[in-house]
């Protein structure tokens, strides 16, 4: 029988010590490293007796190889976002915060899944069987074939999953809650966690079953669960949103056998999650086409361009450090992009409170939204309205220049479907687009911009002042 042995592992990042302190030395987390006591088992690494092994046989590059097979999910956007379909065989981690929508899209997957004929078994270490079959009442999927248990043991899951000959999907609802006989720690800690889903990927691996799991993710960011077994999966998605609107964005941030940064959008409806074909649409939905400060940005997500609002509020502050609010943005950003708007084109802002929203709850990463993001900020210092049927995009660079970005023509095609006539661009690339059927107006310069809005001096607002500026 393998000795035990004791050793501290931070629970944020899953650094191993010899001996407890407050900090990890790792990671800088506070109180996040507890003790772990570990044998021989599931989790136990190599032992001082290994065996003498076997030679493997060595191959060149060159051979042809046959894409990997994939059944399809019965929902277009999920099957987007792991790239057509799940791979058998393959182990997906989609993670998230408690609340955001993880066990409604699956059981929903699972139920269409089951309805096409395939093998599907929903493990919930949450949930009672009642409670799932609940949710599956209010979705309307009792009558799906699928499989159900209240599990947590990972022997018993293990035990009951070799005797299915046929399975096709597994899904482990939540990893936090899994625990191993093997290990003396409690479920949720690193080596319980780790130990666990590499059982279950060697399981799929052998058995060519495509494996979900769903892990949390805190924001206080205590248990690092998901984060442990990023490596260990073949894909990684994460189900984002702000719980205080509908809309729901499932985004791939590693995929081997697909493109990473790939979304599909969801809409919480009463009857579950509804997918969402024309996000556009959707988030422009409830645009006020009258009011200062919004600009719409035309964005591209994987391979899907995405037009969305970006408001702007610009208020005098009473305050000695003004405010500065940003949702759904680069908190770094903005406060780069207020610098080159102060230092290159004489704009002031230094007494006002400041607030940045970008519509729908949806989460902008790429630098193209500087120059859209730009475009609100004057509009609302100086109260003058964008035009309505126009789009922005471009990277602002510290000298105040606007900067070329990739995949032009889908942003402006998707622009044109939704009825936008014009765009602002980076001038580098005006010759390139010239011929996409949508008036385009290049600028090399952050003060091309505030000219545009500036010809209608009569329009701006009264303490509207251009230090340092050719206007």
């Amino acid at each position: 029988m393998a000795k035990n042995t004791s050793s501290y592992v931070c629970q944020s990042c899953g650094n191993v010590t010899a001996r407890w302190s407050g900090k990890c030395a790792a990671c800088g987390e506070w109180n996040s490293i507890t003790e772990e006591v570990t044998g021989g088992g599931v989790a136990a690494g190599p032992g001082r007796n290994t065996s003498k092994g076997r030679a493997v046989t060595l191959e060149t590059l060159e051979g042809q190889t046959d894409e990997a097979p994939r059944f399809k999910t019965g929902i277009e956007e999920v099957d987007r976002v792991t790239g057509g379909g799940v791979v058998p065989g393959s182990a997906i981690l989609v993670g998230g915060e408690p609340g955001i929508g993880k066990s409604t899209l699956l059981l929903q997957v699972s139920a269409s899944i089951a309805n096409a004929g395939l093998r599907a078994i929903y493990f919930s270490g949450e949930e009672a069987t009642a409670q799932v079959r609940l949710r599956a009442d209010r979705l309307g999927l009792t009558s799906a074939p699928v499989s159900l248990a209240a599990e947590t043991s990972l022997s018993n899951i293990l035990a009951t999953l070799k005797r299915e000959k046929n399975l096709n999907l597994l899904i482990i609802d939540s990893i936090q809650t899994l625990w191993s006989d093997s290990l003396e720690s409690t479920p949720g800690t690193v080596s319980q966690v780790r130990a666990t889903v590499q059982s279950l990927i060697r399981f799929a691996k052998q058995t060519d079953a495509a494996l979900i799991l769903v892990g949390h993710v805190t924001k206080d960011g205590q248990i690092a669960g998901p984060k442990v077994v990023e490596h260990m999966v073949d894909t990684v998605l994460y189900f984002e949103g702000d719980k205080g609107h509908q809309f729901r964005i499932l985004r791939a941030v590693k995929n081997r056998f697909g493109p990473t940064d790939e979304i599909g959008v969801f809409e919480m409806l009463g009857e579950g999650l509804a997918e969402v074909k024309n996000p556009s649409a959707l988030f422009l939905g409830e645009r006020d086409v009258d009011s200062p400060g919004s600009a719409v940005f035309a964005g591209i997500e994987g391979t899907r361009p995405v037009l969305v609002e970006i408001q702007a509020l610009v208020a005098p502050s009473s305050l000695g450090t003004p405010r500065r609010a940003v949702v759904g943005w680069d908190s770094n950003r903005l406060s780069m992009l207020l610098a080159v708007l102060e230092a290159r084109c004489g704009l002031v802002f230094g007494g006002h409170d400041i607030y940045l929203s970008v519509a729908g709850g949806y989460k902008i990463s790429e630098p193209a939204a500087d120059l859209a993001a730009a475009a609100a900020l004057v509009s609302s210092r100086s109260g003058i309205a964008l035009p309505t049927d126009c789009v922005y995009f471009g990277e602002v660079g510290l000298s105040g220049g606007v900067r070329a970005v990739g995949h032009m023509p889908l942003r402006l095609k998707e622009a044109q479907k939704l009825g936008f006539n014009s765009a602002v661009v980076p001038l580098k690339d005006e010759k390139k687009i010239a011929s996409s059927g949508i008036s385009c107006c290049g600028i090399a310069h952050l003060i091309d911009l505030t000219v545009q809005l500036s010809q209608n001096k009569n329009g701006l607002a009264s303490d509207f002042k251009l230090e340092n500026s050719p206007l």
